[in-house]
This record gives structure tokens, C-alpha cells and sequence, in this order.
């Protein structure tokens, strides 16, 4: 089996993850996808995310430009770990954008998810996070993904009631476990005393 990473445009990008990310979306800040070959054949893509909002880096004194979130794992049946095409994404990351120094990225516990492909590639784990997602048309969707399909402002049981499903509500109480992956060996001692034991699958 030959396996191949390379960067991808946001055609393919929209192409994996409208059809093989649970969401079936694509985030709505800036991207940068690694798209995933094997033999030959298109398997999805790895999709690294910038948001507008320089919060995300102030926990660990970094700039906007110095942090970024990997966003979609979005993948068809493939034969590779998934560990491995994060790494070799990873890498590729580093390469391109040098001055990045943190990679943050959250496993959806309400989607069966606690982070096992990060814990196999050795990030931090640094917490459980609250979270929510609405319920649209009987489909539990994160906040996130609303923002990508409809833009400002819908993330509110109002307006979605409003314009997308009269009998829209909203779950609270859910859980997001946060991971963090240093990007150079100052930034993994920097986070050192933040991680916590790992989560265990439910």
C-alpha cells in the first residue's frame, strides 16, 4: 500500500468533508487541507483551521498567527492509521507555516468520540470542555457546523426556530475533551503542567 499526503484546495477540502465528516460541513474560518492518498486513490483530507478571534492562543501566550485548531479528520475507508496521516500532516504544518507553535484540536464525546486518535500520537490532553449542539430536523449539530451552514447570528434557538426547523431545541451538559500538540520542544514544556490522565472510551 503506498500512501501519499499533499496539500489540497478547498474543492477538495468541501469534497471529503460534505461527504465523509460526521458534520458534512466545512469550517468556516481560514483552512489548510492535507489531502490523504492511497494507491493512488483520494481518501479525504486533514483540514487545519485559523480562527478570526486571537482567544484561542491566550491561554498559552500565543499570537493568533502562532496557534491554529485541526478542525476535520475527514476520511472514507482507508488502510493507513489515522495517527500516522496526522503526523505526517503535522509535519507538513510545520514546514509550511514555521511560525506556528500550537496545534489544539477537540474530540465530541456526544459523537462516541474521546480524542484515542491523539492519545495514540501523544498529545496533551488538557481537559473536558461544556459544550452543546441544537437538534435540527431530529440531528444533533455542534455550534460550529450551524455557523458554517447558515453564518452569524444562527447559533440561537430563536433564529433557528425561525428560518431552519420550528421545532428546533438545544442539548446542554455535552462534553468536548481538548487536545494540544506542541509544535517545537520550548512550547511542550511551556504546556507540560496543564495535561491531565487521558479519558478512557465510554
Amino acid at each position: 500500500m503506498t500512501l501519499r499526503l499533499d496539500w489540497v484546495d478547498h474543492k477538495a477540502i468541501r469534497h471529503a468533508c460534505t461527504r465523509w465528516h460526521c458534520s458534512r460541513s466545512v469550517p468556516a474560518s481560514r483552512l489548510m487541507g492535507v489531502g490523504v492518498w492511497e494507491n493512488g486513490a483520494y481518501k479525504g483530507v486533514i483540514v487545519f483551521s485559523r480562527r478570526a478571534s486571537p482567544r484561542i492562543g491566550w491561554p498559552y501566550g500565543l499570537t493568533q498567527v502562532q496557534v491554529c485548531e485541526l478542525t476535520r479528520v475527514a476520511l472514507r475507508a482507508h488502510t493507513a492509521p489515522v495517527t500516522r496521516m496526522i503526523a505526517i500532516a503535522l509535519r507538513m504544518l510545520k514546514a509550511k507555516a514555521p511560525g506556528l507553535r500550537l496545534v489544539v484540536s477537540y474530540a465530541a464525546q456526544e459523537e462516541g468520540h474521546h480524542g484515542g486518535i491523539y492519545q495514540a500520537g501523544n498529545w496533551l490532553y488538557e481537559r473536558p470542555m461544556p459544550s452543546h449542539c441544537f437538534v435540527l430536523h431530529g440531528e444533533r449539530i455542534h455550534p460550529k457546523t450551524i455557523h458554517s451552514r447558515w453564518g452569524p447570528g444562527s447559533q440561537s434557538l430563536d433564529w433557528l426556530r425561525a428560518n431552519v426547523d420550528p421545532n428546533a431545541s438545544k442539548i446542554v451538559d455535552l462534553i468536548r475533551h481538548k487536545y494540544l500538540m506542541p509544535l517545537d520542544g520550548k512550547m511542550r514544556e511551556q504546556i507540560a503542567a496543564l495535561a491531565k490522565p487521558y479519558p478512557r472510551a465510554k
